[in-house]
Parts: structure tokens; C-alpha cells; sequence
């Protein structure tokens, strides 16, 4: 065995592959081919979308710059407060009506990731931009096996009037490859698990998934061999490593196989197709899918993703966290004390669903620190308060320190009306393309580095 390892490196068995973490000795540095030019981890870039705007008195800290008081909402990144910063002040001005009338919540997510203002139809001529996360992807996205991945809970929609005349299309799509190509998203957590780990080199044979199918076999069984004899050639510190990755696989395998009850004949062998893996409770949905974000970061199989938390407009109820109202009507508050305090009992308990993925992260070690440490992901919504439906001073966290690129732990107050959009060119940067101009930039976002 070589004494070093490509970061393409993977686990064979029966008709699969199953891929690897990052390991000390994938190290550029340690490796003979000169390939890469990176000189550490690689960067990774993540966008996590929320509906309905926030209660924002619970959400902007009352001061500026390091060691800032936690408010009631971002309380739940306690643990998370030197790796974050809020950052106040950022405008999306594509989402504003500017003379199209109603439709600000499909508008908003629309315009989140593109900083275009989208058509104003429910039919087939839908218009809007590319986003940034596919924009990055044409510069870094044949480094890995998915130039980006785009995920949710609740399915997206092609077609029909969902937001006072705007099409599904702008309500429950984020990602756009193109001005009329929104990207559909993967909700199921069982069908993302397949493509990240399901016949990644070589197709995975028909035998092959028979045999795991009839005995509920976990990939790593079929790869089980290799994962030993790599584990012998390995120093101590990626044998850890190894150890706590697979470890993480099977646990997430088991979570989505208990996720239906077997239904067995006569002789115990299980008779019924993959499971949809979807959890019928919210909270479980989102982790297991927080789970999938954490390993295809950790195994480089995407370095760009996107996640919708609910489409724009959600009027879902959260009976897990006692809202028995819909978040939707809940967000139009009119004042009302009970509406906003439920409002804000829904926007803790997604902060909190996106702490559990920082958790995640921090915890996977990879470099000189964590996977966390090497990713920037944004975290808010298209909406400011959703009583007034405005778009400007919207809630928008970053998280990581994108490799040592970002100096964390603040809340950071841009000038009035700062184009979201000159974040994304920051981003942009960052990932390796040369661009000065995203959307309606009207430069590079400050304050970061």
C-alpha cells in the first residue's frame, strides 16, 4: 500500500464504493501527484433558507463587533458564538415588489440566491437568474462527484400559482442552473444517502443491491475488507478518523432503514422496497438530512450546497414545539403577543435544527481543525419581519471561518441598503472565481477578513 492517498481514494467492495474523509495523509503536502494546488482542506460553501421572515427583536443583537449578547433566537448557537457573525444591514432588492404587487414570499426565495427580481407569472414563461451556488459551481464544480447539491424537507414544485400570480417554481426552488432552469430539491434523506454512498466508482451491480436489499446489509459490509486492510497502513490519528467516519455512516444507515417498520415473510427476510427514509416528525427529518450535509462535506463529494428549511410562504404547523397555527398566518402578527411569541418559538426551533449541523461539523475533525472551520454558510431568510413583509435589514448569519479567511465571533452592522449580493461576491472570491460582480453588487462585502 502507498504511504499516501489521493483525496479521490475510496472504500471497493461487491459492485460499490463508498468514499473517504479527509485524512492527515491526503495532506498536499504528503501527496507525490502535484495535482491540487491547494495547500489544506478544501473550501466549502453552504446556503440554509428559512421562510417567513424572523421576529427580529429576538433575533439582532444590541451590539456591535466581538463578545455581543446572545439574543432569545440566536441563544441556541451558545456553544457555536466564536464561529459565527450576524451580519445586519444586508438588503435584497430583487424581492421587493417594484410595481408587481403581492408575491414577496415567493419573490423572496427566488431572489435570495440570484439577486434577480423574477417574473411575475404563474405560467410556463418563468424568469429569473442564476444563483450563486451555480455560478460557483461552473468555477469548482468538476473537483468533485456533485458540483453542488440542493436539499430541503419539503418538495419543490415546477409548476401552478402559488404566491398571489407567481409560479411553484420561484416558491420552492432557491437553486437556478439558469434564468429558467430552477434545480429540483432532494428531501428524501434514504434517496441522498444512495447518492452519496450507492455505486460511487462503479455502478453498483443489480447482484449486488439484490443481495443488500434481501438482508438489509449495510454498504459497509460490501466494503467491510477494504475498510480493514486500509485501517492496518494508516498512522494512529486517521485510524481515528476512519473509526469515527464509518461509525457516523452506519449510525445515519440504521436511522433511515428504522425509519419504516420491516414488514418480513415467513422466513425473516425482509419483502419490501428501500424506504423513503422520511421521518414523519420535522426535527428527525432535519437532522438525519444535517447528518447527509455533514458526510458529503466530509467525504468531498460536494464542496457547494443548498437547503430550504420549508418553501416560501410555509404555512406549516409545529406541534413538536406546541404551534398548533400555521407559520405563515403565525407570521403576520399584526402585534399580536401570542402570534409573535410562536414566531419566535418556530424561528428557535430552526437556529436550532442548524446548530445540531454546526455540532456536527465541529466535531469532525479535518486539518489542524475541524470541517467547520473550513466552510462559510449562510444562514437567513429573503424576508425581514413577515407582518411587514421588507426586505432590507434581513436576518443573515455566516458560519465558519472559511479556512482562516473570515475573523469570527461578531455582529457585524453594514450601511443602509447593502446589497446581500456583495456577500455572495466575497464568497465567490473566496471559492476561487474571478469576479468583482453577482447579481445587484455593487462591490465585495467588507468587514470579513
Amino acid at each position: 500500500m502507498p504511504a499516501s492517498y489521493s483525496r479521490r481514494t475510496v472504500l471497493r467492495g461487491i459492485g460499490t464504493a463508498v468514499a473517504l474523509p479527509l485524512l492527515d495523509v491526503m495532506s498536499p503536502t504528503r501527496l507525490l501527484s502535484a495535482a491540487s494546488p491547494s495547500s489544506g482542506p478544501p473550501l466549502r460553501m453552504g446556503f440554509f433558507y428559512v421562510p417567513n421572515g424572523m421576529h427580529m427583536p429576538d433575533w439582532t443583537p444590541s451590539k456591535e463587533g466581538f463578545k455581543f449578547d446572545l439574543p432569545p433566537t440566536l441563544a441556541k448557537l451558545a456553544d457555536h458564538q466564536d464561529e459565527i457573525n450576524v451580519l445586519s444591514g444586508l438588503t435584497l432588492d430583487g424581492a421587493r415588489a417594484h410595481g408587481d404587487g403581492g408575491g414577496d414570499h415567493a419573490r423572496s426565495v427566488a431572489a435570495f440566491l440570484t439577486g434577480a427580481h423574477p417574473r411575475k407569472t404563474n405560467g410556463a414563461d418563468i424568469q429569473n437568474g442564476i444563483s450563486v451556488d451555480q455560478m460557483t459551481a461552473k468555477y469548482v464544480g468538476d473537483s468533485t462527484r456533485f458540483s453542488s447539491l440542493e436539499l430541503g424537507l419539503e418538495a419543490s414544485a415546477q409548476a401552478g400559482n402559488c404566491d398571489s400570480g407567481y409560479s411553484c417554481a420561484y416558491a420552492s426552488n432557491m437553486s437556478w442552473r439558469g434564468p429558467t432552469n430552477p434545480m429540483s430539491k432532494e428531501i428524501d434523506p434514504g434517496a441522498l444517502f444512495d447518492r452519496l454512498f450507492a455505486g460511487q466508482v462503479v455502478k453498483e451491480t443489480k447482484q449486488a443491491k439484490s443481495v443488500r436489499e434481501k438482508y438489509r446489509k449495510s454498504i459497509l459490509d460490501f466494503v467491510l475488507e477494504d475498510a480493514n486492510r486500509l485501517h492496518k497502513t494508516l498512522p494512529a490519528i486517521d485510524q481515528r478518523k476512519l473509526d469515527e467516519y464509518l461509525y457516523s455512516v452506519r449510525d445515519v444507515e440504521k436511522r433511515i432503514g428504522g425509519v419504516e417498520r420491516l414488514r418480513m415473510t415467513e422466513d425473516g427476510v425482509p419483502d419490501y422496497p428501500r424506504p423513503s427514509g422520511v421521518p414523519k416528525e420535522l426535527s428527525k427529518h432535519c437532522e438525519l438530512m444535517m447528518d447527509m450535509v455533514t458526510l458529503a462535506y466530509q467525504t468531498d463529494s460536494t464542496r457547494i450546497l443548498s437547503f430550504m428549511f420549508t418553501n416560501a410562504g410555509s404555512n406549516r404547523s409545529y406541534p413538536e414545539i406546541g404551534v398548533s397555527e400555521g407559520h405563515h398566518e403565525t407570521s403576520h402578527h399584526g402585534k399580536s403577543e401570542h402570534k409573535q411569541a410562536n414566531i419566535a418559538k418556530i424561528n428557535r426551533f430552526h437556529i436550532e435544527r442548524f446548530a445540531y449541523l454546526l455540532d456536527r461539523m465541529k466535531q469532525t475533525p479535518e486539518g489542524n481543525g475541524s470541517l467547520l472551520d473550513n466552510c462559510m454558510l449562510v444562514y437567513g431568510s429573503g424576508i425581514s419581519d413577515g407582518d411587514r413583509h421588507n426586505h432590507d435589514n434581513l436576518p443573515i448569519l455566516l458560519a465558519g471561518a472559511a479556512g482562516g479567511k473570515i475573523k469570527t465571533g461578531r455582529h457585524i452592522q453594514y450601511g443602509k441598503d447593502t446589497p446581500l449580493c456583495n456577500l455572495y461576491v466575497w464568497m465567490m472570491q473566496q471559492m476561487g472565481a474571478k469576479t468583482d460582480q453577482f447579481g445587484d453588487s455593487n462591490g465585495s462585502l467588507g468587514q470579513l477578513s
